[in-house]
């Protein structure tokens, strides 16, 4: 199984490294892959290294998958000569992601879509996937009407660049930066471009992707997504009505039976999910579970997760896993 990892220099691209390797994904060869100016940069993998190669380079060494994370720019050029070549591409980027010819992927809510035809591959913006993943078995019960979200968001989600920002401002060093404003004690109320609505090409994201996974064009979705100087991984207050109501103590049992799912939720005890515990970890955090005392049907919930795994990294590496287990690369 040669495997491909496009932008493998990159943070989402060494994260995929690392979840490659800790699920052990059968990878007979690894091809990484970044620009040229890194080309014969040494990454390692299993205690080994291996040299950065081209893209040319790579589709001509034939991987079964190729995990893209280097840019929408870089997908919309590369992804369809690698498709074309016969390699599934698994891509993370946003270039194709409401492209209607191609699957938006969570596995935990549909990788059934996925069939040997699909040879590119969307993975959703980080702060879609943990959110599906926590509404999805609630979904299926209840049937959501309406989902209200605030994210505070990670700088990691923006890359190497913002973190540098961060720990330079934490340092008192004046150096490149990510972001037009300091983020060091500080928000930020923008994540990506405005766009003619008022509304962030990140907040449309969350509203477009989300029913798309969900297979739902009525669900309503409005997003306000906001940068905070935080590197362990994205929090979200989702406020969501439903059409039927509910027990919250079967809320609570539905979301801790779901694969991918830990309810940290004891308000006696002060316990809640936050970043610094979601680091580094596939599963998504919830809690802070309780009714919106001001509507009927409606859940206020605190969602966690790492955005550079399950955000990113794992969610792809998870795609790959169902695309093996079908014989379907």
């Amino acid at each position: 199984m040669k495997v491909a990892v496009v932008g493998a220099t990159g943070l989402v691209g060494t994260k995929m490294l690392q979840v490659l390797e800790e699920r052990n994904f059968p990878v007979s060869e690894l091809i990484p892959v970044a620009s040229e100016k890194s080309v014969g940069k040494k990454v390692r993998f299993k205690g080994k290294e291996f040299a950065v190669v081209s893209a040319d380079d790579a589709i001509a060494a034939k991987p079964a998958v190729a995990l893209f994370s280097a840019g929408g720019n870089t997908s919309l050029v590369w992804a369809p000569k690698f498709a074309a070549a016969g390699i599934t591409v698994i891509d993370n980027s946003s270039a194709w992601r409401m492209d209607p010819s191609k699957k938006l992927v969570v596995p935990e809510l549909n990788a059934d879509a996925l069939g040997k035809e699909d040879k590119i591959i969307a993975n959703p913006n980080c702060s879609t996937i943990q959110m599906v993943v926590a509404l999805n078995p609630l979904h299926k019960k209840y049937k959501i009407k309406r989902i209200v979200v605030s994210t505070y968001q990670s700088v990691t989600g923006t890359g190497v660049k913002a973190v540098n920002q961060l720990q330079n401002e934490r340092k008192g060093i004046t150096g490149e930066m990510a972001y037009k404003y300091p983020i060091d004690l500080n928000v930020i109320p923008q994540i990506d471009v405005f766009l003619d609505n008022g509304y962030t090409k990140e907040e449309m994201k969350m509203v477009n992707e989300t029913r798309k996974i969900m297979r739902d064009d009525s669900i309503r979705v409005t997003a306000t997504t906001v940068r905070i100087p935080v590197m362990g991984g994205h929090s979200e207050s989702v406020n969501v009505e439903f059409e039927k109501d509910f027990d919250l103590r079967e809320v609570r049992e539905l979301l801790t039976a779901s694969a991918g799912i830990v309810v940290v939720d004891d308000p006696a005890k002060q316990e809640y999910p936050m970043p610094k515990d979601a680091h580094n970890r596939d599963e998504v955090f919830v809690g802070r579970l309780r009714r919106d005392e001001t509507q009927p049907n409606t859940l206020n919930m605190w969602i966690v997760s790492d955005n550079l795994r399950k955000g990113a990294a794992t969610n792809a590496v998870q795609i790959a896993e169902y695309l093996l287990e079908k014989g379907l690369i």
